[in-house]
């Protein structure tokens, strides 16, 4: 078993197509739309093969802000990196385009090495080799 793809709301679409794909290298594939209901989406698809859908809807509401806090539900998900080097210079590359940064690259306590962004929507993005 493998997890297919994961899937996350967000309020503006291309925003957010846009942030996986200059930061991430993410290739979007073609816009879903379903005039009845209002939703639309996009599959990415990540160098080497995992997959996001994001998705938009117009009476999906925006949770709270919370600032980058930790809240119940999906708590981040990670993107390998390949090595510390690049950890370090993409959270650096990211810093500078304005992302923002809830942890600095460093060792875990159970050893990993990481960073935490927030894209656009607030959802945390794990970066680790």
């Amino acid at each position: 078993m493998r997890i297919e793809h994961l899937a996350l709301w967000t309020l503006d679409l291309e925003r957010a197509r846009e942030f996986y794909a200059r930061h991430f290298g993410a290739a979007a594939g073609t816009a879903y739309h379903n005039p009845r209901t209002g939703f639309r989406s996009y599959f990415l698809t990540f160098a080497g093969g995992a997959r996001l859908e994001l998705m938009q809807r117009p009476d999906v509401a925006a949770r709270a802000d919370t600032a980058g806090a930790d809240t119940l539900g999906l708590a981040h998900f990670a993107l390998s990196l390949g090595s510390e080097t690049a950890v370090d210079e993409t959270t650096a590359r990211l810093r500078a385009a304005g992302v923002r940064v809830v942890s600095a690259p460093r060792r875990t306590g159970d050893g990993y090495y990481e960073s935490v962004v927030l894209d656009a929507d607030g959802n945390r993005i794990e970066l680790t080799v």
